[in-house]
Formats: C-alpha cells, sequence, structure tokens
C-alpha cells in the first residue's frame, strides 16, 4: 500500500483553501492528469455534504475513472475521500486546514493500492513526486485565485533600493 503526507503553511485562510479543494468540478483546469470530473451528487446533512464524483486520470496511454465520496465537514475545515470504484482495491485521502497566525496549515494525505499489478508497479515510481506535484497544482491554484504570497519586508526594500 503507498502511502504519502505532506503539510504546508499558505497565506490564505482555512476557508478558501476548504473552497478551493471542494470544488471538484475545477479540477481538470489545474490538477495535472486530471481530464474530467463530474459531480454525480451531492447530499447535504448537519454540518457535511457528501460529493459523490468521478475523475478521469490520462497519463499517457493509461486513462482510469475513479469515484469517490469526498465529505466536506464545513466549520471543521477537513475534508475526508473515500474511494468507491475504479481501478484501485483501496483509497482514502483527507485535507485539513488549520488557521494559523499569517494563513493555514494545509495537511494531506493519502494511501491507496491499486488492483493492478502493472499500474502499481509504474505509479510506484513515482508516486512521492507525483503527490507533491499535486499539492504544489492546489498551492499555485489558491495563489492564481487569492492572490500572490505577501512579499518578505527586507526583500521589499532591498527592491526599491
Amino acid at each position: 500500500m503507498a502511502r504519502h503526507s505532506e503539510s504546508r503553511s499558505l497565506p490564505h485562510t482555512a476557508g478558501q483553501m476548504f473552497d478551493l479543494v471542494a470544488d471538484i468540478e475545477s479540477y481538470p483546469r489545474f490538477l495535472p492528469w486530471c481530464s474530467s470530473a463530474c459531480i454525480h451528487s451531492r447530499t447535504t446533512m448537519d454540518t457535511c455534504d457528501l460529493v459523490d464524483a468521478d475523475l478521469v486520470i490520462s497519463f499517457k496511454v493509461h486513462r482510469e475513472r475513479f469515484r469517490s465520496r469526498a465529505t466536506l465537514h464545513h466549520g471543521k475545515e477537513w475534508i475526508s475521500i473515500a474511494y468507491l470504484d475504479g481501478p484501485m482495491s483501496h483509497m482514502d485521502s483527507s485535507w485539513e486546514f488549520a488557521p494559523e497566525a499569517s494563513g493555514c496549515n494545509v495537511r494531506f494525505k493519502i494511501d491507496y493500492e491499486f488492483r493492478s499489478r502493472v499500474l502499481r508497479s509504474l505509479v510506484s515510481v513515482v508516486f512521492a513526486e507525483a503527490m507533491q506535484r499535486i499539492v504544489r497544482s492546489f498551492e499555485n491554484r489558491a495563489y492564481a485565485i487569492y492572490g500572490p504570497p505577501p512579499q518578505n519586508p527586507s526583500t521589499e526594500l532591498q527592491d526599491r533600493a
């Protein structure tokens, strides 16, 4: 089973980052290898939304459809994703957004395993790098939507000199 976790401090609010990750329909615009996203159902409960969606991942000649259920925990700024159908035998992931003085800390965790030995061996070679690239894509999307990070004051003074 493959596992990966990452944490980043970003100059955006926890709510902004939650909204960005919850916007599944936008994934094909910025996520590497994501060629389409389709929402099948959205159910609102007390403090969370359940979103069933398909993502189509295309890499070279491989094209796979994944169906998952995202549980958007409003107010807790937490998103959990459970695997429903596709080429995996298992997948769980989560995004947590913790407020900080200068923005928020984003924590991403994933563990999964492909059914196919071929896909498992293909992905294992580049797994960590691919996960880092995906997290960077969300970070870059946040800067594109919410603005660039604040400049370091000492750098700003040097730039004016």
